[in-house]
């Protein structure tokens, strides 16, 4: 099964870390957050494998799902994962560049007007083109919705039209982000959700303890964030 391979993986390498075997006291989410598990995939890359894998699979999802002429990968973790696709499948790629503050749609116009002249987008652009939008994983679709502005904005400086309807993602959390990217008129597609599917994936390779409190934890993250309480959930 594919998920279940990638999400292997994924683990053996250590790219979906949990607190039972990488870290004893969690992590605390950009969210403010507590957390049993993390996922990082910005190494990604180091495992070419296993990247060209993901690669391939997610082209095949790009071509069955999407309607898109060209591949944009988020910079920076979406960039060699938009790469992978664009070799495999013979996909033309554009890439976003990384401009600071850009985190937000204000923080990217503030950020534009600094930038200039210099191009927001590299790649070659044709009016009309259609894109696909690739990063690594999703949770609230903020930055990618930056992404798609950027692309827009960039298009407009050179003065054609293209549009990006569709983001692709390997690993979706599942907290609300394709709930939001419909309200933009977006679809957003995952190689793995991993709430609903991805964690019984992962069964198999981790320990009774790490499934059942990061399932737990899916369905309730917030008894999880009392220290005292967490202690006692971690412990029994």
């Amino acid at each position: 099964m594919m998920g279940k391979e990638i999400m292997a993986g994924l683990y053996e390498h250590g790219l979906i870390k949990t607190w039972l075997r990488d870290k004893p006291e969690g992590w605390k989410l950009v969210s403010g957050l507590w957390s049993p598990f993390y996922i990082q995939l910005r190494s990604l890359p180091s495992y070419p494998s296993l990247l060209k894998k993901i690669g391939r699979h997610m082209g095949e999802m790009v071509e069955k799902e999407c309607n898109a002429d060209r591949v944009l990968g988020i910079a920076m973790a979406g960039i060699p994962i938009a790469t992978a696709i664009s070799v495999g499948h013979d996909i033309p790629l554009c890439y976003t560049r990384k401009l600071e503050g850009a985190t937000s749609l204000e923080g990217l116009k503030v950020a534009a007007m600094k930038y200039g002249e210099h191009s927001m987008v590299e790649g070659e652009i044709k009016d009309g083109d259609k894109f696909v939008a690739v990063d690594d994983l999703v949770t609230k679709f903020d930055s990618k919705l930056v992404a798609i502005e950027q692309l827009k904005m960039e298009s407009e400086r050179r003065g054609i039209e293209v549009e990006c309807r569709d983001v692709a993602v390997i690993i979706d959390r599942e907290q609300g982000a394709a709930e939001i990217a419909k309200e933009h008129g977006i679809k957003l597609h995952a190689l793995i959700p991993f709430k609903s599917r991805g964690i019984e994936w992962l069964k198999d390779f981790i320990s009774d303890k790490e499934y059942e409190v990061i399932k737990d934890y899916l369905s309730n993250s917030e008894k999880y964030q009392d220290e005292e309480k967490r202690k006692e959930l971690l412990e029994e």
